[in-house]
């Protein structure tokens, strides 16, 4: 049976994003369909590390990464790799990549960063009263941990550069640290302790409150948007067995939205990144707030019942299968901070959308307002949620943003 849907606004994907701007706008009185082949809240939306990190201000990528990409790349175990099949595809965005690592590019990409997570945590505060789940958001901070005594001191530009940014943080002993953090075996010489972080205990409740407050008043089509064509009087976007006709469409699409937006009239160089987790069950939690063991590229993050070890970057598109030794990879530095360890209890692999210079691709499409891009949020989707879905907001009612988005506009590139 053929589906043909008339509603006033589209939003494609359902995840973290999507749902976040359907929440925003059944509040301010408009007809919503949701569209997504998953189930909605799925995926990275449930898979991340669950923290509010408007600390993140730094872009993956910046000189000093730039130095050492190559090894990088092409270091299998490294925090940053890539999968050696896919390195000719992503020629032309590790292109761009580097270009946006020079100094004054990684410079110009922190401060718009900064500018947008500027005020997340207050925007989520207040959407967890909303839809009833404040119980999951845990303030007590979060922490960049050191292993040696020169990463620790090498941190100090670093924090300055966060702090210059907006950022709150501290620079704390490894006695310090193990006050913070007693279960934490004294390894360390030392961390950056962000007290104005946040996060959530249960991003898989998280997302299924989320859901069912938007969803009380949003429509939702499961399926996948495949087409997408402008009309006079608004967006045709069409799947299998189903078009929807919308007065507006919103690209909130994640890791899958290069194609519709070049449908849309707009190039967009999104690549995928593959991001992993493993979780070991656990009745009395072994830290407190998540930790980043900072040499090692993942968190650790206290969930309700569990231990999630979460991150590594993977460049290797949607279809390739995960990749067991970078699950392996995560495995062994948990075990290398807490030996006792055993096998864990389930692993998880996921797509981010990534963007070369770090910043998600929020805004009118070049071919007009009728097409909303917001997706390319990278490491940070979870905690720019409500803040992009105050911009979309402000977007479909024909207001001013509050935040600049010119840094974000689709066609920068």
């Amino acid at each position: 049976m053929y589906r043909h849907v008339n509603v006033e606004i589209a939003i494609v994907g359902a995840g973290v994003i999507g749902l976040a701007i359907a929440e925003a706008l059944v509040a301010e009185g408009r007809e919503v369909l949701l569209i997504d082949p998953n189930e909605p809240g799925s995926g990275a939306s449930y898979g991340n590390a669950g923290t509010i990190a408007d600390y993140a201000v730094m872009p993956v990528g910046t000189p000093g990464v730039l130095l050492g990409l190559p090894k990088l790349l092409f270091d299998r175990n490294s925090p940053l790799a890539i999968r050696p099949d896919g390195f000719g595809a992503l020629l032309p965005w590790l292109t761009r990549f580097a270009v946006q690592s020079l100094p004054a590019a990684a410079g110009r990409n922190g401060a718009a960063i900064a500018g947008l997570l500027d005020g997340a945590k207050g925007l989520w505060q207040d959407l967890v009263g909303r839809i009833g789940a404040a119980d999951l958001m845990d303030e007590r901070g979060a922490l960049y941990m050191y292993e040696t005594e020169a990463a620790f001191h090498a941190a100090e530009a670093d924090m300055d550069l966060r702090r210059a940014m907006g950022v709150t943080v501290d620079l704390i002993s490894g006695a310090q640290l193990a006050e913070l953090e007693p279960g934490l075996p004294q390894m360390a010489a030392g961390a950056a302790f962000f007290p104005e972080a946040a996060y959530f205990t249960d991003p898989g409740d998280l997302m299924a409150r989320l859901r069912l407050a938007a969803m009380q008043h949003a429509g939702f089509l499961s399926g996948r948007v495949e087409r997408l064509q402008r009309k006079i009087d608004g967006v045709n976007v069409e799947g299998a067995g189903f078009r929807v006709h919308a007065r507006k469409v919103i690209l909130a699409t994640g890791a899958h939205g290069r194609d519709l937006a070049r449908q849309a009239g707009d190039v967009v160089p999104l690549e995928t990144e593959r991001g992993y987790h493993a979780e070991w069950d656990m009745d009395t939690p072994l830290l407190q707030r998540p930790v980043c063991p900072s040499s090692r590229g993942f968190y650790m993050v206290p969930m309700a019942g569990r231990l999630r070890v979460a991150g590594t970057v993977e460049l290797g598109g949607l279809t390739a299968p995960p990749s067991p030794h970078r699950i392996a990879r995560l495995i062994e530095g948990a075990r290398a901070i807490f030996p006792d360890l055993g096998e864990p209890d389930r692993t998880w692999m996921g797509f981010r959308p990534s963007m070369p210079d770090s910043l998600p691709v929020i805004g009118p499409s070049q071919g007009g307002g009728d097409v909303i891009h917001a997706y390319g949020h990278g490491h940070i989707g979870l905690t720019l949620a409500p803040v992009t879905a105050r911009i979309v907001a402000d977007l479909v009612a024909g207001r001013p943003p509050e935040r600049d988005i010119t840094a974000c506009r689709p066609g920068r590139f």
